[in-house]
């Protein structure tokens, strides 16, 4: 039980709560990070391919969003209790362009069969 601002007693969310949250979140970083992975691919194809001075902050900016992601899927898999194997290679999957949506796509079907949500 937790304190409400009224002064009431409110339940803590339930564990399918908790889950629903956590996945959320693992969804929305598996998307941002997917998305910067594609920005910093083709800003490596622009620099290192056809010589076109591209900014800096680019990678630095994918590497704080895979860390965040990093992050929430770590949560996600202790809540869910995803094996070793399961979830080095979701963490994986945002080093590969396009990988990060199909893997999204697969573990958040899993959960929802598995929790109910």
């Amino acid at each position: 039980m937790t304190a409400s601002p009224e002064g009431t007693e409110t339940a803590a969310p339930t564990g399918n709560a908790r889950i629903a949250g956590a996945l959320l979140r693992y969804r929305v970083l598996a998307w941002v990070t997917g998305i910067w992975l594609l920005v910093l691919t083709a800003d490596l194809v622009a620099k290192y391919g056809f010589d076109v001075d591209t900014p800096s902050w680019i990678a630095v900016v994918h590497g704080w969003v895979y860390f965040v992601y990093l992050i929430v899927t770590i949560d996600l898999a202790v809540k869910v209790r995803w094996a070793a194997p399961r979830t080095v290679g979701t963490l994986l999957a945002g080093t590969i362009p396009f990988l990060s949506f199909f893997v999204e796509h697969r573990r958040t079907q899993q959960v929802k069969s598995d929790f109910g949500i």
